[in-house]
């Protein structure tokens, strides 16, 4: 067989391709809130989740919302694009949807901030950030959420240098419960911001926030597949070596990927891979799914081998993010620096233990500590994040139920947007500021009109 080139391998679109996934996707039978109601269903991106909202209210201004939520009653949740995997925005009440409060509202040549409503997808600030003279210092591998959606949850890129987004945010605008506007920052409120920038969309509606950023930069990615224990033996020195480093673990197999980015003044060169390279590539990886995962190594250690190492040069906001059009679920925690390798390896070895028929790759990164209050790195250590993921089309609780014990033996926090278990009891002891944002939140929002039965759970609150 002659060496393929992947070029995206599994930082694309194709990483659910890569392992036979249909582009058809059906709805997992996860967690849901399904009631009788006349009203469309909401479902998350996923399909894993569903409520039925008594409605749904679209702001049109911070005024309207302000309005809206000072002359009702009753439960509310915001919404963003549906990216979370955890059941953070069912509701038997009102959905309140920001996309109107959207697009670039202001920006500090000199100071190198923007302020965006929060409504706008991650994915829709990157071209007008460069025609201001910005761009934003990281960003997940995914951009379809909304700015309000992705920093409430600490979602994060990947980089020991770099913070999750919400790190970033210099200052923002939050409509309480009561249908108060408050403009918060580190030198008005420290408290109350430090809380926001991560707040489970418990504190009320956030509905722009200014971001810290720096000016345009242009990014290479190398991609190459390797023996996991190697890449694990030499993964500080990668990342000591380029900007971003991170690898994904193929299950039942020797080897991951490695991915590595790094600024470059190189041409642009990111061509978009030719029919040709896919179906090479497809042909290659056709059947082998078919196989037990007890004998399933030889075939993609021989897949693995057959990789050429790929590289992509673009603007950083088009090299940090992909397209992900085959849907999946996801559960992601972040365990001290120390812990990560360790964790990572009890994770591979139990798939291959159990035999569990997993086709997924996992997830391994660093990220840097913060000072919010929720954020996975919040505190005084740097983290590594581990994810692991089941396709939409399978029920992802058995395979999840197996290795969420293995992330909470090293001290795991969970990703507030991915499936996870947790409840007050276990949060708090992982948490140092937890009991803090449980009476911030009881104070901003007495009625508990922001809860649902999931963040119930996670702040402890009963009746």
């Amino acid at each position: 067989m002659k060496r393929l080139n992947r070029r995206k391998f599994m930082a694309t679109s194709a990483l659910a391709m890569l392992y036979g996934a249909s582009p058809a996707w059906l709805r997992a039978s996860g967690t849901t809130t399904s009631r009788t109601s006349a009203t469309v269903p909401w479902r998350n991106w996923s399909g894993a989740l569903e409520a039925h909202p008594a409605g749904r209210f679209a702001a049109t201004s911070e005024e309207h919302l302000a309005q809206f939520l000072a002359t009702t009653q009753g439960a509310v949740r915001p919404v963003g694009s549906g990216h979370s995997f955890s059941p953070l925005v069912p509701t038997d009440g009102q959905l309140i949807v920001i996309d109107q409060l959207h697009g670039l509202l202001d920006h500090d040549p000199a100071a190198l901030t923007a302020t965006f409503g929060a409504g706008t997808r991650l994915g829709d600030m990157g071209a007008p950030l460069q025609a201001a003279g910005q761009a934003m210092f990281n960003l997940p591998d995914i951009d379809r959420q909304t700015l309000a959606g992705a920093t409430a949850t600490a979602t994060h890129g990947t980089g020991i240098n770099f913070k999750c987004l919400s790190g970033y945010v210099t200052a923002l605008r939050l409509v309480t419960p009561a249908g108060d506007i408050v403009d918060v920052d580190a030198t008005s409120d420290p408290q109350l911001f430090n809380a926001a920038r991560v707040s489970l969309g418990a504190l009320g509606i956030i509905t722009r926030m200014t971001m810290q950023n720096r000016t345009p930069y242009r990014l290479k990615q190398t991609t190459w597949l390797e023996k996991t224990d190697v890449l694990l033996a030499n993964f500080d020195q990668h990342v000591a070596q380029y900007r971003h480093f991170e690898i994904f673990p193929l299950t039942h197999s020797d080897y991951a990927m490695a991915l590595a980015t790094d600024e470059t003044s190189e041409p642009i060169n990111n061509p978009t891979p030719s029919p040709e390279e896919d179906a090479a590539f497809d042909d290659a990886m056709s059947g082998w799914r078919m196989v037990p995962p007890a004998m399933r190594k030889p075939l993609i250690n021989g897949m693995a081998m057959m990789i050429e190492p790929s590289e992509r040069v673009d603007t950083s906001y088009k090299i940090l993010t992909n397209v992900r059009s085959n849907r999946f679920n996801e559960m992601e925690y972040a365990v001290p620096l120390a812990n990560g390798a360790a964790c990572l390896e009890e994770i591979l070895w139990t798939i291959d233990e159990q035999n569990l028929d997993v086709v997924f790759p996992l997830e391994y990164r660093y990220v840097a500590r913060d000072d919010t209050w929720l954020s996975m790195s919040s505190g005084d250590e740097d983290h590594a994040a581990i994810s692991v993921h089941r396709i939409a089309s399978e029920d992802y609780r058995p395979y999840f139920d197996v290795i969420e014990p293995i992330f909470w033996k090293y001290g795991g926090r969970p990703h507030w947007g991915k499936v996870h278990s947790l409840g007050a009891a276990q949060l708090g002891r992982l948490y140092p500021r937890f009991a803090e944002f449980q009476a911030l939140r009881a104070r901003l929002d007495p009625q508990g009109r922001m809860l649902n039965d999931h963040l119930r759970k996670v702040f402890g609150v009963t009746g």
